[in-house]
C-alpha cells in the first residue's frame, strides 16, 4: 500500500476560526441570571437562542405556545457601536439598545417596556 499523505501549512483557504457567532461566557451568565429572575417572578415562562452569522438572540417567551416577547440580540458587526446588544419585541422593532449589556438589561424596566 502506497499512501500519500501532504502536509498542509498556512491553508489561505481555510476559514478564520477565532471569529466568535454567539454570546461570550460572562454574556450568557448575565442573561441567565436575569431569565432566573423573571422565572422566579412569573413573568417568563420560556427561552430559546437564535443564531445567525450577523447576530444572536436570546428569546424569551411567556408561554411555550405563543411568540417570543422580547428578543435579547447581540449584533456581531454593528454599524453603529450602540447597536451592539438590543432588545426587540416580537415585530423585530428596537425598544432599547447600548454598546454594553450590563447597562442595557440594568437600565430595563421589564414591566414598563413596551411590547
Amino acid at each position: 500500500m502506497n499512501n500519500k499523505l501532504k502536509l498542509v501549512i498556512n491553508n489561505i483557504n481555510q476559514k478564520k476560526t477565532d471569529e466568535k457567532y454567539f454570546f461570550e461566557k460572562d454574556e450568557l451568565k448575565i442573561i441567565l441570571d436575569l431569565y432566573a429572575k423573571m422565572v422566579s417572578e412569573g413573568s417568563w415562562k420560556d427561552y430559546g437562542l437564535n443564531i445567525s452569522s450577523k447576530q444572536v438572540a436570546f428569546s424569551v417567551f411567556k408561554n411555550a405556545t405563543e411568540n417570543a416577547v422580547y428578543k435579547i440580540c447581540k449584533n456581531f458587526k454593528p454599524k453603529n457601536k450602540n447597536l451592539k446588544y438590543l432588545i426587540t419585541d416580537t415585530n423585530g422593532k428596537i425598544l432599547k439598545n447600548s454598546f454594553d449589556l450590563i447597562i442595557l438589561l440594568r437600565e430595563t424596566n421589564w414591566k414598563k417596556l413596551k411590547k
